[in-house]
């Protein structure tokens, strides 16, 4: 077995070596194909690369002979450029040298003109010189002769003529006076009607009209029966509570409160509208409801003061001046709702303080307080500016706020910059028109004083006042008044008004001077 085994493996391993020594020589020969292989491919890729490298040293030795020939030809034109540019500054140079001779030729030529015109000048002074004499020597005979002609010195001659043209120049100094007076006025204005312009065109407040009189509207008449209750005890018991007078009338569904209080005309509405609603309406239970309505209304009060304060930026102010703040809502002047007017002057106040560089929050601290004397708890003889300004001391208030209550009426004199803005914004809130109600008479006053302060000048024929007072027309007499002496009365009667009388915004006065000829054909 053994015998046999042996061989089979001999004979193995002898194929294996013949066959790894066969595979060896096919692989060298296959190796060597390769390898002569690449040394063609090498050859051909050497010889490929030669081309290549030969054709791209051609294109850069064209390359670089173009370029050559390129930077020659700019250096060439950069050469011929320079030297343009020094041909042409040696032209302007000999041009300025031939400019140069030319000018000191024509100087030359002037110095030898002027010489000769300053001698001739000299002999025409010294010529002029013997001539003013001879001529301030003939003057002077003329004067002594007509001294002796007319028997008057010069200085006599002299008074004669001033006394005679005095009254011209008294006419032409007026007219002169009164031409620079308006126009110093109008470049005032203009400055103060910028101001004042800017500053109400950014406001608007509307205004309520309040009166006297309430109107308590009511479902049905029968309510009435029960308002004025058995022999009318509940009326009278609500007229006692309120201090207000009831008037039922024959108006269908309305009952009539008048009071000149309106504080207490608000407290009779809302507790009649209370005994109405609940429908319980006897003495006791008035009294009742008014007691808590009046307290209602305190509080109200006190509310519409801390509103007020709030809306407008104003901190610090006392409780009391906050409560008298709120009663302003129930106070008018003139038919101008007192609160809405303060409310209008601090806004207006701090708006034309903040235009003119001032403080704008005293300024509208000012504004808002100055009319507080109108809403006093109990009656007083002092007038509302100085009440208001001895309130605001009495709650340490700024000395100049107090100044400004005090002083925007001209009781006290003004002693701080806000007193005038406070004075200013007060008659622009009051006087604009459809603010306030004006009483008839003393609107016919006013014009009636106007008429007769024109009648009080010589030559004065008729005085219209028109326009609401605004504006006077005075018709003068031709043959006393002449046309200098008309511009002279109109300014005159302007400054009489301006210091005599107190009157909103401006008045003007006109002059009318006419002259008739008149003839009758027969």
């Amino acid at each position: 077995m053994v015998e046999i085994i042996v061989p089979i493996i001999i004979g193995i391993v002898i194929g294996l070596a013949i066959g790894y020594v066969i595979a060896k020589i096919l692989e060298k020969k296959k190796a060597t194909k390769i390898l002569r292989n690449t040394k063609k491919d090498a050859t051909s890729l050497i010889r490929a690369a030669q081309i290549e490298a030969d054709a791209i040293k051609k294109d850069k030795i064209l390359q670089a002979k173009e370029k050559f020939i390129e930077l020659k030809s700019e250096h060439e034109k950069v050469i011929i450029a320079r030297d343009k540019k020094i041909a042409e500054a040696e032209k302007r140079t000999r041009d300025k040298e031939s400019q140069v001779s030319q000018e000191l030729d024509k100087g030359k030529k002037l110095n030898n003109e002027l010489t000769s015109k300053v001698n001739d000048y000299t002999k025409k002074v010294d010529y002029l010189e013997r001539k003013t004499e001879e001529v301030d020597k003939l003057h002077r005979k003329q004067i002594e002769n007509l001294e002796v002609i007319s028997g008057l010195s010069a200085e006599d001659a002299k008074k004669e003529l001033v006394e005679s043209l005095k009254d011209e120049a008294k006419s032409d100094a007026m007219v002169h006076i009164q031409d620079t007076i308006e126009e110093a006025k109008l470049t005032a204005q203009q400055e103060a009607r910028k101001v004042i312009l800017n500053t109400i065109q950014r406001v608007g407040v509307e205004q309520t009209v309040e009166n006297c009189v309430s109107v308590f509207n009511i479902e049905s008449d029968d309510v009435k029966g029960r308002i004025i209750g058995r022999e009318g005890r509940n009326i009278r018991a609500l007229e006692a509570a309120t201090g207000v007078e009831i008037i039922v009338d024959d108006t269908p569904e309305a009952i009539i409160l008048s009071c000149f209080d309106p504080v207490r005309r608000e407290i009779a509405r809302l507790s009649l509208h209370k005994l109405v609603t609940d429908g319980r309406i006897h003495p006791a239970r008035i009294e009742e409801i008014v007691k808590k309505t009046e307290n209602q209304l305190q509080q109200e009060i006190i509310e519409v003061g801390k509103r007020t304060v709030i809306d407008l930026g104003i901190h610090g102010l006392h409780p009391e001046l906050i409560k008298t703040i709120g009663r302003m809502k129930y106070r008018s002047s003139y038919g101008q709702n007192l609160l809405q007017h303060s409310r209008e002057v601090a806004n207006l106040c701090g708006l034309m303080a903040a235009e003119l560089g001032l403080n704008a929050k005293l300024a509208k601290r000012a504004g808002l307080l100055h009319d507080i004397g109108k809403v006093p708890e109990s009656e007083s003889e002092l007038p509302h500016a100085l009440l208001g300004m001895q309130w605001a001391e009495k709650y340490n208030e700024n000395p100049e706020i107090c100044n400004a209550i005090g002083a925007h009426h001209d009781e006290i004199e003004m002693k701080t910059l806000i007193a005038p803005i406070v004075q200013v914004c007060d008659a622009i809130s009051g006087a604009r028109p459809g603010a306030r109600r004006q009483v008839l008479d003393s609107y016919i006053q006013r014009l009636k004083d106007l008429e007769d302060i024109a009648f009080g000048f010589n030559g004065v024929q008729k005085a219209y006042a028109i326009q609401a007072g605004r504006e006077l027309r005075v018709i003068v007499e031709s043959e006393k008044v002449n046309d200098a002496k008309a511009a002279e009365l109109s300014f005159t009667i302007s400054q009489k008004i301006q210091n005599d009388m107190t009157y909103p915004g401006q008045v003007r006065v006109t002059v009318i001077r006419e002259t008739r000829a008149v003839n009758i054909a027969k």
